[in-house]
């Protein structure tokens, strides 16, 4: 997998996690970068910024990295040993937006979210987009890859979790207690939450808006959420 811009290479390269290769713009000149490609002694291509303008779609700021896929877990590998009072699951429902993805990754990391569950299929995965707009944050959140999303809800719920889903018909979002076991859900970009989904929620919440739009950016909504979550723990 190829990952690129400066954030995300600069996580990457204090991790210690296996870097096969690095190009690197001619006009290259973060200090602290090089400082770090030198110290861990990685192949690293020189090339023009029209050849690695080849290489991704995306703004790269003169580095790109060959890393292995980023991990993903099971349901089993990752919900059972959480040891927290409150934990927080994000649950996606069939995303669609790379952008939507990154930007609810580095804001579940930034609300301390324990994992987020992204359905294998009719679903965006993790890409170099995913990555660079995460800001790096990727590595710091489990991912729980799954077949089907409503076996994984249900099992949720029998681990004592209650699901959230954010839908427009649903009460004010702050009426809920959040002091418990969290799953929330957040719907595709276009359709929301699917009706099949929606059925096996224990609440549905909304956030009131005054403007003329009726629903917000799958990952603002996202964070709003989260934050209120955290909020009304007294975090």
């Amino acid at each position: 997998m190829k990952i690129y811009g400066k954030n995300v290479a600069s996580e990457k390269l204090n991790s210690g996690d296996t870097i096969t290769k690095i190009y690197l713009s001619n006009k290259f000149n973060d200090d602290k970068i090089i400082s770090l490609i030198k110290k861990r002694n990685i192949d690293v291509k020189v090339l023009d910024n029209r050849e690695l303008d080849k290489i991704v779609n995306g703004l790269h700021q003169g580095i790109i990295l060959e890393v292995e896929d980023i991990k993903t877990y099971s349901y089993d590998e990752v919900i059972p040993k959480i040891q927290k009072e409150y934990p927080l699951v994000v649950i996606l429902d069939h995303l669609e937006d790379p952008h939507n993805l990154g930007a609810i990754v580095r804001s579940c990391e930034a609300f301390g979210v324990d994992a987020i569950i992204l359905p294998n299929n009719r679903s965006v995965q993790i890409t170099s987009t995913v990555v660079k707009t995460s800001v790096g944050t990727i590595d710091k959140v489990k991912i729980i890859n799954i077949a089907n999303l409503n076996v994984a809800i249900k099992k949720l719920q029998n681990d004592g979790f209650w699901i959230v889903g954010t839908d427009m018909s649903g009460q004010n979002y702050t009426t809920i207690d959040y002091k418990t076991r969290i799953a929330i859900i957040i719907g595709n970009e276009g359709k929301g939450i699917s009706k099949i989904v929606k059925d096996h929620c224990d609440y549905l919440a909304s956030i009131p808006m005054l403007g003329t739009v009726n629903s917000l950016n799958a990952s603002v909504a996202c964070g709003i959420f989260l934050s209120e979550i955290l909020r009304s723990r007294g975090v």
